[in-house]
């Protein structure tokens, strides 16, 4: 670990001394304006532009003594290249905000950056950093605005899903949930405050768990390929299967009939866990999903329910809303 006069704060550097760390973490640009001028410039192949926003707040979204720089920087790109490929198309730049109390160490906003580089070269291999911003708060706060091109596509959208759709996903299902409910479980003292992750007292299965929820790796090349397999709805699964298909619903006008049966083994955490960023799209009966999706029910004209499971309405309680349920995590 580098000792505080080699890893100075943030708040003792200048704004540009920083940037300069990130930005010699971040690889070259590919935009035709790369950071360092006023705005970017980001080539847009057929004149269309998806763009995306999302936001996480040290708190509701994370928590320092579980994620390292690293995990914060690879979730923080993760979450918003997921929702590009969920409109069909290629992520192709990030812009991140970044708001950090003065005594943050400059060797974590390093660790942050190398982390936003590694997701953007494992999930969407072309997409960079090309910009962003550096400011002081006390909370430590991370948004990142991802860009993406459609290369010709037509947007898939939440709404256009007929009744005979096949209902697909992408992604795992539960596991993010899985590894919340061990963090607050396993990893917190006795007035409930976070404590590092000791992995040891972790089984294979939990430390798998344990990773998707704190460094999510989403299939983010599917999106384009589902466009192109002719899906006729996508979209990011963040805050729980039901809660998310039953947007899906609405915005459709029609009802989501699953099989619990192919959510096994934990078809529970599958149906109500959030965070997964799985990908959820319906295709036409005729048409097969890409490699990678897989069937978990049918579209059906509207009923009186958005959402059955085995032919039953969902009457449990699951997704995650930030104004709902952020109390209970709180500590």
């Amino acid at each position: 670990m580098a000792d505080q006069n080699s890893d100075p704060t943030v708040g003792e550097l200048s704004e540009g001394r920083i940037l300069r760390s990130i930005l010699d973490r971040l690889g070259d640009s590919q935009a035709l304006v790369g950071p360092g001028d006023d705005a970017a410039v980001i080539a847009a192949a057929d004149g269309r532009i998806v763009a995306t926003v999302d936001t996480l707040v040290h708190g509701p979204d994370f928590r320092l003594a579980w994620s390292s720089p690293f995990d914060l920087g690879y979730k923080a790109a993760a979450v918003n290249l997921a929702d590009v490929a969920a409109m069909g198309a290629t992520p192709t730049a990030l812009l991140v905000a970044l708001a950090m109390p003065d005594a943050t160490r400059l060797s974590f906003v390093n660790g942050l950056a190398d982390g936003l580089r590694a997701a953007c070269r494992d999930l969407a291999p072309g997409c960079r950093v090309e910009g962003g911003d550096l400011t002081v708060s006390d909370t430590l706060t991370i948004a990142v605005t991802a860009l993406g091109a459609l290369a010709g596509r037509t947007p898939v959208l939440r709404s256009g899903a007929r009744a005979g759709d096949v209902v697909a996903v992408a992604g795992e299902l539960g596991a993010a949930a899985r590894g919340l409910r061990i963090l607050f479980e396993r990893f917190t003292d006795a007035d409930g405050h976070p404590v590092p992750v000791d992995e040891s007292r972790l089984d294979p299965g939990e430390r798998a768990a344990v990773a998707s929820q704190l460094r999510p790796a989403p299939p983010v090349w599917l999106g384009p390929e589902a466009a192109d397999a002719g899906a006729t709805a996508m979209m990011d699964v963040s805050d729980g299967l039901v809660l998310d298909a039953s947007r899906l619903a609405a915005a459709s006008g029609v009802t989501v009939a699953i099989d619990s049966a192919r959510l096994r083994p934990d078809a529970e955490s599958a149906l109500t866990g959030g965070e997964d960023h799985a990908l959820l799209a319906t295709f036409p009966p005729e048409r097969t999903p890409p490699r990678g999706f897989r069937a978990i029910g049918r579209m059906l004209a509207r009923g009186d329910e958005a959402v059955l499971i085995d032919g039953q309405p969902f009457t449990g309680r699951g997704g995650w809303d930030p104004y709902r349920d952020w109390d209970a995590r709180t500590g």
